[in-house]
């Protein structure tokens, strides 16, 4: 399969990150606006990293969807799936910890608008791997609606589909089992999924990553790679096959985005080796690199402007193995 481009879909917001690091949302004062919603972080690591990225979203008529264009513009980013409407943007805030990790609080706006006449019908044409990035996209609306449909329409194609359940607590913490029921299609059909370490044994009920991956395999998925913080990424095949890829050191100031950095890296790189998941130590050496990816994207603010370029992440590993 040798489709040039890599598909993704959902929300495009803005992040308003909290600088203000320890104090969380409700005690910090002092906010960065940033481009957002994992969909667009995933697309902008593609092309970062070397691939090729269009994106279908919903986002206003406001300054808030002009800033979000120019985003897409400046990185490359096909865009013609992207349309605007008179609900106003979605908006993200997120609160810091000394760890890095982060709260969220949603101001849901025009991301669950996305209907599929808003879809060129050209959409999948040249493409080879379609990501779904599901943390407004399994609300009700019409964005599930799509969700569902570009799902068939790409797996008719024979596609390769891509899936993050990206679970945040302040969109289904008050329903999580229908969370989960909602996820089940997208791991029937994935060909790779990622999932944190604690999304894993959410979603399963495992203790373990083994079991956990275990139990996805079991729906279909051939790939599953887990993100362990600063211990790595647990990678695991349908044939048993499972390693811990090493993460790498660094300072993290800010983990948003991390993740999305990550498996934007990793999808990057297989669609660089023409979407062949066939070779494991093919696709182990694509973690590594995509680990490193997502490493870095931690050591600065936001989540797009926080990816490094493919540059970046080649001197890094060039410089660490001296």
């Amino acid at each position: 399969m040798g489709g040039y481009y890599i598909a993704c879909i959902g929300e495009l917001l803005i992040d308003f990150v909290c600088t203000d690091i320890g104090l969380g949302l409700k005690q910090g004062a002092r906010f960065l606006k940033k481009a957002g919603g994992a969909p667009a972080n995933v697309a902008a690591a593609i092309n970062r990293s070397g691939g090729h990225a269009k994106l279908a979203a919903k986002i206003g008529h406001d300054p808030f969807g002009d800033f979000l264009l120019h985003t897409l513009e400046s990185e490359g980013i096909e865009r013609t799936g992207v349309t605007r409407c008179a609900t106003p943007t979605t908006l993200a805030f997120v609160g810091l910890q000394e760890d890095g990790e982060r709260d969220f609080t949603f101001c849901r706006g025009a991301d669950g608008d996305l209907s599929w006449r808003d879809i060129p019908a050209d959409f999948l044409d040249n493409v080879g791997i379609v990501h779904f990035g599901a943390a407004t996209g399994l609300l009700d609306g019409e964005l599930y609606v799509t969700y569902q449909r570009l799902l068939h329409e790409a797996k008719q194609r024979g596609v390769l589909i891509s899936f993050d359940p990206n679970y945040r607590d302040g969109l289904w913490g008050q329903d999580p089992k229908r969370f989960i029921a909602r996820c089940t299609p997208w791991f029937q059909q994935a060909d790779i999924v990622k999932v944190s370490e604690e999304e894993l044994h959410f979603i399963t009920g495992a203790k373990t990553n083994t079991e956990g991956c275990s139990r996805l395999h079991e729906t279909g998925v051939s790939y599953v790679t887990v993100t362990c913080g600063r211990r790595g990424t647990w990678v695991s095949h349908h044939s048993g096959e499972q390693h811990l890829i090493p993460s790498v050191a660094i300072e993290a100031i800010d983990s948003t985005g991390a993740g999305d950095a990550f498996i934007g890296a990793l999808l990057a790189q297989v669609a660089q080796s023409g979407c062949r998941l066939d070779d494991a130590s093919e696709f182990l050496h694509a973690v590594r690199w995509a680990n490193v990816c997502g490493a870095l994207t931690c050591t600065k603010f936001g989540a797009i402007d926080a990816i490094p370029l493919a540059h970046d992440v080649d001197t890094f590993i060039k410089n660490s193995e001296r």
